[in-house]
């Protein structure tokens, strides 16, 4: 980890992972690096806590998974939402944004508005 990249939030792995899928269909390394992608190269999520994610999320229903072909030939598990996932996601994600919103308003709070 660079010292741009951080690790994720407790709480915040499932979503980031919905998150990724929601934007195409990806094998497992590829979730990694879309969500590198989206978080501006801010977030590394490591390769030993994103598989068991994909397992829990796929055992929840929240995703499926099938068999192809990796860009570089080889064979690798692809992942997408199901309509539970993709619901699961937008509730999660408008919990988070209120959440945001909340803590922004909190520090960005100053002596006069006590």
């Amino acid at each position: 980890m660079d010292s741009k990249s951080a690790g994720v939030l407790p709480g915040t792995l499932d979503l980031l992972i919905l998150k990724a899928i929601s934007l195409e269909r990806l094998h497992g390394y590829g979730v990694l690096l879309r969500i590198k992608q989206i978080s501006g190269e801010a977030l590394d999520v490591p390769q030993g806590s994103l598989y068991p994610a994909l397992n829990r999320l796929e055992h929840q229903g929240l995703i499926e998974s099938e068999w192809g072909e990796s860009e570089n030939r080889r064979r690798a598990k692809y992942y997408r939402l199901t309509r539970a996932g993709r619901r699961r996601f937008e509730e999660d994600a408008a919990g988070w944004e209120r959440l945001a919103a909340a803590m922004q308003a909190a520090l960005s709070a100053t002596p006069d508005e006590a």
